[in-house]
């Protein structure tokens, strides 16, 4: 199901037009891209609120209503409050079908429990990266991308080139070499075992043992 915003245009601009409109309840946004003139427009803060826990809202197709008028387009931005739950801005990015674009996409890791690194060698999974950036056709856009690491053991380390992609979807950093196949996910010994095996006492040496001879 696409995720909707209603949108009004917006003709008054500036920080003082836009601390009015967030006393109002709403906020500013911008929609630019695909050869046409950027349009300046205002949201319902609850709405945007609404669907903000919602992971698709980030990597999907949305549909923007202005003023009656609809068109797709993708989330390129969201600027939040530094400390309040408040959106200031946000900006919408139209595209073409036809041409590929860069996303984020969250990665969905399964299998840590059973896999035998954590189940039984001690290790605990220790997740690198929580999305990638991918290059794909707005049609081919995954909701998310699955990560299995049930088969991992103690010391394994899972790649971006591990990872199993939807056809037509491309890791972007990998496009850039292979230096830039970096770590998603790896299995580590847990901190309190590697402490308790550094902590084992050392023999006591000769001198120590006739010091305690000594003195008793």
């Amino acid at each position: 199901m696409s995720i909707e915003f209603n949108a009004e245009l917006r003709d008054d601009k500036g920080k003082g037009a836009s601390r009015r409109l967030r006393r109002a309840g709403k906020l500013p946004a911008i929609v630019y891209g695909a050869g046409a003139d950027p349009v300046s427009m205002t949201l319902e803060q609850k709405d945007v609120q609404y669907v903000l826990p919602n992971e698709d809202l980030y990597s999907q197709i949305l549909q923007l209503n202005v003023n009656g008028k609809k068109e797709d387009v993708l989330l390129r931005d969201i600027q939040h409050h530094p400390y309040k739950i408040d959106i200031l801005h946000m900006d919408f990015l139209r595209f073409d079908a036809k041409v590929a674009v860069h996303v984020h996409i969250p990665l969905h890791f399964i299998g840590e429990d059973e896999c035998p690194g954590v189940k039984t060698e001690g290790g605990a999974v220790n997740h690198v990266v929580m999305e990638v950036e991918m290059e794909c056709l707005p049609k081919n856009i995954p909701s998310f991308i699955e990560v299995d690491l049930s088969e991992m053991h103690l010391n394994d380390v899972l790649h971006l080139s591990d990872l199993k992609l939807p056809e037509g979807v491309e890791v972007l950093a990998l496009k850039q070499g292979e230096d830039h196949d970096t770590a998603v996910a790896g299995i580590h010994l847990r901190k309190a075992a590697a402490s308790t095996e550094g902590d084992v006492e050392a023999p006591a040496s000769e001198d120590d043992a006739a010091e305690g001879e000594a003195e008793s």
